[in-house]
């Protein structure tokens, strides 16, 4: 193998489409998929690759640091895409704790293990952190995030993600680590799991129950699909230039009552509902604290200087992970009743 790379986070939502992109476009890339299992790491979402020759499942916990010096000093990794996260605002405000644990001790450990390694030559090396827009805080109605926009986090999740960078950069000054990060809008897509709106609204038209929008719905997000980010992530771990960072958004802003009431329009067309069917399950509940207001990317830099742009328009993406929902009952099923847990037990038997 001409590389051997860490992706960690790699049964995730983002990161397995990460992991399926890098083993099926370079099969001289020995990829190692480290995923801990928490309630977001689903093997079932790779079982089209498991097979594979260069893929390799290892399940660890980033935060155990004695299982990663370990891990490093197996594989002698060449580079590490770093998508392990505790990731969704809701749980940061009910634990912070654990999204500090996992988020900035979890990528320290990752770093120490990146630097020892490869101390004596970071020639081919590479540490890729993948973070989020929401370090940036909140827009008002007009302006854009850049790479240049201070940061300005508002849950625990994001300052999580913001001392994250910040620890990737230091290293990079302070050791020479060779990084790159990038920093996305929403994803959305296949294999999502159904606590994230879109998929939690296409399970709840399916189930027939509320569909939950905070406050007014006149929230705005940027949002990108999953396959897109996948895209942009090989080509920034190929192509991005050293202790530079990189936005990936979709230019593609939603204001949420907006976006669901896409969703109702074609989940009720796939269907074969009467229009407006879907629309009456639209449920207004309270707000979220330190809830932004609004997210939107300026992926210019990503454009003009490696040449990325979306494949596809909202409506069309929107389709596409309607219809993948609509095919994979089955994992939808699994997801949300816990028996996806089951994989890893039955595949690997543990």
């Amino acid at each position: 193998m001409s590389k051997t790379i860490l992706i960690t986070g790699g049964a995730g939502f983002i990161g397995s489409h990460v992991v399926r992109r890098f083993v099926n476009r370079f099969p001289d890339y020995q990829i190692v998929n480290l995923d801990a299992l928490t309630y977001a790491g689903n093997l079932e979402n790779l079982k089209d690759i498991e097979q594979k020759d260069n893929y390799i499942f290892e399940h660890g916990d980033i935060t155990d640091d004695s299982f990663i010096k370990n891990l490093f000093e197996k594989y002698r990794f060449d580079g590490v895409i770093h998508l392990a996260a505790e990731s969704h605002v809701d749980r940061s405000i009910t634990d912070p704790l654990a999204f500090a644990k996992t988020n900035i001790l979890g990528t320290m450990i990752l770093l120490n293990a990146a630097k020892e390694l490869w101390k004596d030559n970071f020639d081919g090396k590479r540490f890729y952190h993948i973070s989020t827009d929401e370090v940036y805080g909140t827009l008002g109605e007009t302006g854009l995030f850049t790479e240049e926009t201070s940061y300005d986090p508002n849950s625990p999740y994001s300052a999580s993600k913001a001392a994250s960078d910040h620890f990737v950069r230091a290293y990079g000054e302070t050791y020479g680590l060779p990084y790159v990060i990038s920093n996305c809008s929403n994803n959305y897509g296949p294999n999502h799991f159904p606590e994230k709106l879109i998929p939690l609204c296409i399970n709840n038209i399916l189930t027939k129950k509320p569909l939950p929008i905070y406050g007014d719905g006149k929230y705005t997000r940027d949002w990108l699909f999953v396959i897109d980010h996948a895209i942009a992530i090989v080509l920034i771990y190929h192509e991005g230039k050293n202790h530079e960072t990189y936005n990936i958004g979709g230019f593609n802003e939603w204001q949420n009552i907006d976006l669901v009431k896409e969703l109702c329009k074609q989940m009720d067309e796939k269907l074969g509902n009467e229009p407006g069917t879907s629309e009456q399950l639209i449920t207004f509940v309270k707000d979220r604290p330190g809830h932004d207001l609004r997210y939107a990317i300026d992926a210019t830099k990503l454009n003009k200087e490696l040449g990325w742009y979306p494949s596809v328009t909202f409506p069309e993406g929107l389709s596409q992970t309607i219809d993948w929902y609509l095919e994979n009952k089955e994992w939808l099923d699994h997801v949300t009743s816990g028996d996806y847990r089951n994989y890893y037990e039955q595949q690997y038997k543990v």
